[in-house]
């Protein structure tokens, strides 16, 4: 099979399995649900975890993209209730609970964090410190950051962290502690066997099959990728080389299809068979427009976004504010299996207004009635689910897209009002 005569997709047809894949080719068909949470997160296997709140924190901004409307502590009592939990994977992230056992063996086995580093220092003085922590919390319960208070006279920060905050991330990443719950976004720490009950007596996977394991959840969370960009889900190592998946292809675990314009191959996961066959007959129609979080899994790799998308992306948050091309916090704008352009945004919780501070369109969009009316209803609609009555448009590139994009706003305003 791995010499088969690989079927050809067109890019668009890719594009849309690939959103298929990752439940962004349509809206949702009806109102979200606590278990419409549990099943986006699952389909995704991962779900990125970012603080950055000038609008709606990432986690809950990606499962808005697929569910629309939804309460955000949704999300909280999924964690709080055990259906998912916190780990170390592309970042830091929220996984199903059913793949703890891979996860806690990835992580005692291969991560590099470095609070694993740190959770296994030989310095005698930080492993007295580590166990002195764990002991607190073992006798007195869940604890926060927070609880601690800084006594060394130093401000806080990134590059600031008080020691208590260093020894819990350690012992979160080492896996003594797991986060039981998150209150106002802060985790709440407690021992993993108090979190997870029974988690000690897990089998854990070797590394081997863990491996195999994450490889077959990447390809099927991305529903069509190339050999290069599996890894980059789960930051396995090395690379994956085509040659890599050969044994896949020829068990019938994977089916390699070429993409018009891709010097390589592509994979599909045989449970997306039935999307394939629709791409290949061009069938699979994306109707979707919504707002996109940075560190959303369709983006998240600059280089798939790239190729697959021709959208080159960058997070300038830590970029000086002179220097800045878009924003501060920018998101994509996915309009009918295609990013069509990029947001800089500011949630305005307390005066109840959403601020559109920049909108840009990529270049060779067509600006047409129907991407005005479908990008002013996907902004409308993320601003309500922020608790926004009003949207304030500041600028948009190119600047005669302004006024068309204002009245289409409006429009919506008066339809919701």
């Amino acid at each position: 099979m791995a010499g088969a005569r690989a079927p050809v997709l067109p890019l668009q047809q890719a594009r849309n399995l690939q959103l298929a894949a990752q439940g962004l080719l349509r809206p949702a068909a009806r109102a979200a649900t606590p278990a419409a949470v549990r099943r986006c997160i699952g389909r995704m296997e991962l779900l990125q975890i970012d603080t950055i709140h000038v609008v709606a924190r990432s986690p809950y901004l990606v499962l808005f993209s697929r569910l629309g409307d939804y309460p955000m502590a949704w999300l909280d009592q999924a964690l709080a209730a055990g259906h998912v939990f916190e780990t170390w994977a592309h970042e830091a992230c929220f996984a199903p609970t059913a793949q703890l056992a891979l996860h806690r063996s990835h992580n005692r086995a291969t991560r590099q964090h470095w609070g694993v580093a740190l959770g296994r220092t030989g310095d005698p003085q930080q492993q007295e410190h580590l166990a002195r922590l764990l002991a607190h919390v073992r006798s007195s319960g869940p604890v926060r950051s927070a609880d601690f208070t800084r006594t060394d006279g130093r401000s806080g920060g990134w590059w600031g962290w008080k020691d208590e905050k260093l020894w819990l991330e350690a012992l979160f990443a080492r896996g003594d502690l797991m986060v039981a719950r998150r209150e106002r976004f802060q985790r709440v720490y407690d021992l993993a066997e108090r979190v997870h009950p029974g988690i000690d007596a897990l089998a854990l996977p070797d590394a081997t099959a863990v491996r195999d394991a994450f490889i077959d959840a990447s390809v099927r969370a991305l529903g069509i990728t190339q050999a290069r960009w599996v890894h980059d889900y789960f930051r396995l190592k090395p690379r994956l080389r085509d040659a890599d998946l050969d044994a896949w292809v020829d068990d019938g675990r994977l089916v390699r299809v070429a993409v018009d314009g891709w010097e390589r191959p592509a994979y599909v996961h045989a449970d997306h068979l039935p999307l394939l066959r629709q791409a290949q007959r061009g069938r699979l129609q994306a109707t979707h427009t919504t707002v996109l979080s940075p560190f959303d899994p369709l983006v998240w790799d600059r280089e798939r976004a790239s190729a697959m998308f021709g959208f080159d992306y960058r997070i300038e948050c830590y970029t000086p504010a002179d220097k800045r091309v878009y924003g501060y916090f920018v998101l994509p704008l996915l309009h009918r299996g295609r990013l069509v352009g990029r947001l800089d945004a500011k949630a305005h919780r307390e005066q109840g207004m959403f601020e559109l501070k920049s909108l840009f369109l990529e270049p060779g969009v067509e600006v047409d009635d129907e991407l005005l009316q479908a990008l002013a209803g996907a902004l409308w609609r993320c601003a309500r689910w922020h608790g926004a009555q009003r949207v304030r448009l500041v600028r948009t590139s190119p600047s005669a897209l302004g006024p068309r994009m204002r009245q289409a706003l409006r429009t919506c305003e008066q339809e919701n009002a």
